[in-house]
């Protein structure tokens, strides 16, 4: 792991965390953050909000095909022709980010209120829901409030209540302000502090837990991960490589779910092999590249290569 560190170009004295956990064994590598520090992690929110949706859904209280409509009426008509499945798989065509902060303004904190605040001021979408897959983070953040007013309680609640509690994820949370950092995280570049938005990101958390994560749905252990692991199609059947909140991909012959997460001066990703038993997470602070993918290709390489994997069958945890 430390050689494939180095291989990807990051240098000893910057800080990052990178670890990987098949079923008991687990190998950590650390060098200026600890794997107990919380950091923001970004975009890797997005699946553990669609995991609050999925909790809803499989309880039968929240109907993924109802109308957008239904459960935020503040928003203009066209949210009628959005369904709740649409915001999961990016496929809902709400405005670009760069449009919606536009209208909240560079002096602003950007928050889940003032992101649903700016769409209510636009008066049409650009293209018809359903018919295309691009990534939006306001579709998380609606599908976030969503989930609150179904649940009648925060979603910082919610999540601790049915995530993260029940799994001993005991640094993760989702994290909506007043400050810009939860107590005990590390701060991000200044002055570029996280969005206080929940749903899109909002969740700080630290590499142990990303891996216990991983493990928790390789393991079905809140028995949404075949529906959290359904890829998106559009509305004319054409399928689409996004599930629930996770990009669906391959390696190796392998089923990959991955995600990054990525803001100025953070970047993180996380992967899964169910069929491997595999967790793979890595922090990197003060980095503005894209060597964590790399990296991340790396250490999948190794692993699914058949010595490799037997090795770390056997390999003691550390």
């Amino acid at each position: 792991m430390t050689a494939l560190v180095a291989e990807a170009g990051y240098r000893t004295d910057e800080p990052i965390v990178v670890g990987m956990q098949k079923h008991g064994s687990v190998i950590q590598l650390a060098q200026g953050l600890t794997v107990t520090t919380p950091t923001y992690v970004a975009s890797l929110s997005k699946q553990m909000t669609a995991a609050c949706a999925a909790l809803l859904a499989h309880d039968g209280a929240l109907d993924m095909q109802s109308p957008l409509s239904r459960w935020l009426p503040e928003l203009p008509a066209w949210a009628e022709t959005i369904r709740l499945r649409h915001l999961v798989h990016h496929t809902a065509a709400l405005p670009a980010d760069a449009q919606i902060d536009a209208i909240i303004g560079s002096g602003t904190d950007r928050t889940g209120a003032g992101v649903i605040e700016a769409l209510t001021q636009f008066p049409s979408l650009d293209h018809q829901p359903g018919t295309q897959h691009v990534y939006s983070n306001a579709g998380y953040v609606c599908l976030a409030a969503v989930v609150e007013r179904v649940a009648d309680q925060p979603l910082p609640d919610l999540a601790q209540h049915r995530l993260f509690a029940p799994l001993a994820m005991t640094g993760t949370r989702y994290w909506r302000g007043p400050e810009p950092t939860p107590p005990g995280a590390v701060p991000l570049v200044c002055p570029h502090p996280a969005p206080l938005s929940l749903g899109d990101g909002g969740v700080w958390s630290t590499l142990g837990d990303l891996l216990r994560w991983g493990q928790a749905l390789n393991a079905d252990e809140l028995g949404i991960s075949t529906l959290m692991e359904t890829p998106g199609r559009l509305d004319d059947g054409t399928p689409i490589d996004y599930a629930w909140g996770i990009g669906v991909r391959s390696h190796a012959g392998h089923r990959v779910f991955r995600h990054g997460g990525g803001w100025t001066g953070l970047r993180a990703q996380h992967a899964r092999i169910p069929d491997l038993g595999l967790s793979v997470a890595l922090i990197t602070m003060n980095d503005h590249t894209e060597r964590r993918v790399t990296l991340l290709n790396s250490l999948l390489d190794e692993v699914t290569k058949p010595a490799a994997t037997n090795r770390a069958a056997g390999a003691p945890s550390r």
